[in-house]
This record gives structure tokens, sequence and C-alpha cells, in this order.
């Protein structure tokens, strides 16, 4: 497996030609962040969690991304709804199990979550993603306690457990899948200092397995896309708030040359 910049600035164009419509269950937090992000590399979001209205949105997506921030018994139902009606529609799965390993209640219901649908993709920092198969794995809130390079072992056994690609966010992301594992280099350390940029890395997986037939070239397509943009970000920035305010305007901009030029992805096999 090799992936090229040709390859993801393709998949870039076929999301800004389709225009993938991505149903989001995701978190208070972060919902405008994620919005505006799907927006501008040129998606179409949905933000619904009604119980009584997820199936029937999903019928009319592309991808469903699930992210459980900001839990409530009500939200975990329309989780399990909407899911069920994404396998019925075949359509991808993105799982973000926000501050796994922090709460039992969240824990227990990111694995629930796994074992009942096993998305096509779950993206996590390294303590989240341990917390899926560790009892003992701790987070920090929502921020991780360990690098991603302490994650891939527990990536690589959870992808093999559940079939889901497994995407590990940090330093360096990782995407475990079939095929191996991919290493995406790219991005800046204020990214860390935005809230909601990892969910946003979620949002964008769902945008790019819409339009991606593969769930692991797919969530790398993601990372690299992501950053891209953080880099091209912080280089005009001079602090986390105008980071946002560049990041979106980066994804906008985003073009074959910023591609070409600034791409760092490795595949290990």
């Amino acid at each position: 497996m090799n992936i090229t910049a040709e390859e993801i600035w393709s998949a870039v164009l076929a999301i800004r030609r389709k225009s993938p419509v991505i149903h989001n269950i995701t978190n208070y937090v972060v919902m405008n962040n994620t919005a505006n992000a799907l927006l501008a590399i040129g998606a179409s979001p949905v933000m619904a969690h009604a119980e009584e209205e997820v199936a029937e949105m999903v019928g009319i997506a592309s991808a469903l991304v699930i992210n459980i921030g900001t839990l409530s018994p009500a939200w975990v139902r329309s989780m399990f709804r909407a899911s069920e009606a994404a396998r019925t529609r075949k359509i991808p799965i993105i799982l973000d199990p926000v501050g796994a390993g922090a709460t039992a209640y969240r824990t227990r219901t990111a694995r629930e979550l796994i074992r009942a649908f096993s998305p096509e993709i779950i993206r996590g920092n390294a303590s989240e993603i341990m917390a899926l198969l560790e009892t003992n794995a701790k987070t920090k809130g929502v921020d991780s306690t360990a690098s991603s390079d302490a994650a891939v072992g527990i990536g690589r056994a959870l992808h093999e457990k559940c079939g889901s690609v497994v995407c590990i966010s940090g330093e360096t992301d990782y995407t475990v899948g079939p095929a191996g594992v991919i290493k995406t280099l790219n991005g800046h350390i204020l990214m860390t200092r935005v809230t909601g940029l990892g969910c946003t890395a979620s949002a964008l997986c769902g945008a790019f397995a819409a339009v991606t037939a593969d769930p692991a070239v797919a969530a790398a397509e993601a990372m690299a896309v992501m950053g891209i943009a953080g880099e091209i970000a912080f280089a005009r920035s001079e602090g986390p708030g105008s980071l946002q305010l560049h990041f979106l305007d980066a994804l906008h901009r985003l073009s074959a040359d910023d591609i070409k030029r600034l791409l760092k992805i490795e595949v290990v096999e």
C-alpha cells in the first residue's frame, strides 16, 4: 500500500465535488468547530442527535461520525439507533471515544458501540485507544497521558479484535489497518492548544471515508490533511486563537501543491 500526494488531492477534489453529507452525533464543545471544518474541506455537515430523527437523518448521509464527548442516556440511545441505520445502509461509521478511560460510563459506552457495530474507523488519542482494551488505562480528562507510539501495539490488537481501522493521534499519527501501519508526521504542537481539533480529525475521517473505499486510506488521508492545514495555519498565526481561524482558511484553500510540498507520510508493512 502506498499513499501519494496525488491520491490525497484526488480525495479532496472528490469531497469538494460531491459535498457528501456527514451526520455527526458529537459533543457540545465542538459542534461549531467540526461543522465549519467539514464545510471548509467541502463536505456538508449535519449535527443531529434527537433519538426521534437520527435514523431518518442517516438516510441522507454518506458517513456517520459518533463522538462521545458529552454523553447522556438519551444521546447514547441515539448513537445506537443511528449506528443501526448506518449498518443497514452500509455507510461508514467513525467512532471518537472521547475521554475513554476517564470514567466507567464513557469507557463502557465506547466498548459497547465497538462490540455492536465494529466501526470502520476508531480515532482517538493514545490513552483513549489504550482504554478500549486495557482495564487499567487512564486518561487525563479528555487529554492523553501516553504518546501515540506507546499505543500502536494496542491499536494492532484492537484492530485484530474488532476489524476496525484504528487511528491514533499524537505527535506522530498512526493508522492501523489490515495492510499494516501508516505513519503521518504532519501537524504542529500548537494544535494541542485548540479545543476540538481531535474531534475535527474524526469528522474529517468521515468526509474522506465518504469518498475513499478503503477506511485505512481514508483515515490516513484525513490525518495528513489535518496536519498539513495545521502547519499552514501555524505559519500565519500568533497563538491558538488565530490558529483556529487560519486552520479553517487552510482547509478551504488547500491545494495540490500544498499537499505535495508538505506531506510527510510513511507506510510500515
